[in-house]
């Protein structure tokens, strides 16, 4: 892992805080969790450790920072996905890439891999209002010929969700070892998508 360093200087507390930070997102990214150190972090912007420490008290108080950073980042991306959903006409496969795209914008995936396995999911709280925004956002899209209600919804969303989560996390080599396209997952979630909202005589009725 690479992350530039840069020369001790000034900073306002708040240029501090930022840049700290977004070089913890980039150790994040590159190297894991691991890799979010105090220490580390500080080296990599010439500053001390005290000083981080007397912005984020401690290296929990770091990680903490960044994850809110981060969640805002996913909630602010779903919110693109949803203005996206309102205004393209390509469904079901640009409702698929939306929320793709926001689960892969910033690292989100490996975000929302962290927090679950750190425990503390009341990290994720902020993305619930952006969750149930792209629950109406797909009613509105999808029309309602059949009138999916609003557990067919959510299923459709979690459906969804979970297949971005899990090629945000592993989805190049698992692609790779199959021998599948780059768009693999997400033409096969836009194929599955219509199961989860079509009525059950309807579904037979396709199927036949």
């Amino acid at each position: 892992m690479s992350i530039e360093r840069v020369r001790r200087r000034r900073r306002t507390p708040e240029e501090a805080r930022q840049e700290a930070l977004a070089c913890a997102r980039a150790r994040l990214l590159a190297g894991g969790p691991d890799s979010v150190t105090l220490k580390a972090v500080a080296d990599d912007l010439g500053m001390t450790h005290a000083n981080l420490i007397h912005h984020f008290g401690s290296a929990e108080g770091l990680q903490s920072a960044l994850m809110g950073s981060m969640v805002a980042d996913l909630s602010d991306a779903l919110d693109t996905a949803i203005a996206r959903l309102r205004t393209d006409d390509g469904a079901p496969l640009e409702l698929i890439n939306a929320v793709f795209d926001a689960f892969a914008e910033g690292g989100a995936g490996k975000l929302a891999a962290w927090i679950v396995l750190k425990g503390d999911l009341t990290h994720l709280e902020p993305v619930r209002a952006a969750v149930n925004g792209l629950v109406h956002a797909i009613q509105d899209k999808l029309g309602d010929p059949l009138n999916p209600s609003q557990k067919k919804l959510s299923s459709a969303v979690l459906f969804i969700a979970l297949a971005a989560f899990g090629e945000a996390l592993i989805g190049p080599p698992l692609r790779d070892m199959l021998d599948q396209d780059e768009d693999a997952s997400r033409e096969v979630t836009a194929g599955l998508l219509p199961y989860f909202l079509l009525k059950p005589d309807a579904q037979i009725r396709n199927k036949a």
